[in-house]
């Protein structure tokens, strides 16, 4: 069985035609392609700070909850102070009008708050 696969295999290395090279790009292609850089700029990056306050609106603050039905996984959600306020007004939002629009006698007109 290893005899008939090393002979196919040295036979398939034979019986492939062979492919042209592709022929060579002109000098002045490749140096348009390459992009040169000037000496006299300093390209210097700049990290930006990373914030250590807790209480700063751009401070990413990592939160994980359990996956229903995994009792040992969680999903963990990362986000800056500013969206974890923005969704906890969000639920406040959405919970005021659950309550209030099932609240007995009243009847909520739709576009006046």
């Amino acid at each position: 069985m290893i005899y008939s696969l090393i002979a196919f295999s040295l036979f398939a290395v034979q019986a492939a035609p062979e492919v042209p090279a592709a022929p060579e790009a002109e000098p002045a292609a490749q140096a348009k392609a390459e992009p040169t850089a000037d000496p006299n700029i300093d390209v210097v990056e700049q990290k930006p700070e990373k914030i250590t306050d807790r209480s700063h609106p751009d401070y990413v603050r990592c939160k994980s909850k359990p996956v229903i039905g995994s009792r040992a996984q969680r999903k963990r959600t990362c986000m800056t102070n500013r969206e974890w306020a923005e969704v906890a007004r969000q639920g406040n939002d959405r919970s005021r009008d659950f309550v209030g629009d099932n609240q007995p006698g009243f009847q909520r007109i739709p576009g006046q708050n």
